[in-house]
């Protein structure tokens, strides 16, 4: 995927892995709740992709780990 900002995708795999660890969920567990695969779940924690989600799942993400969709996007 080609974007200007890398850098943001990256920041936000790593958040939501960090919520999903916090909240104890494996990616297995995590993807099945959020109705994809351990590969999608992989590819958007990974640290050497760039892997995007829409808005949609971005919700469905922040709904499962208890935290505003927010939280998942700001700058820290």
């Amino acid at each position: 995927m080609k974007t200007e900002f890398p850098e943001k995708y990256i920041t936000l795999g790593l958040k939501i892995a960090y919520y999903r660890r916090k909240a104890g969920f494996t990616q297995e567990y995590f993807a099945e709740l959020i109705g994809k695969s351990v590969s999608f779940v992989g590819q958007v924690e990974g640290t050497g992709t760039v892997r995007g989600v829409s808005l949609e799942t971005l919700f469905k993400i922040a709904q499962v780990l208890n935290v505003p969709p927010s939280k998942l996007l700001e700058d820290d």
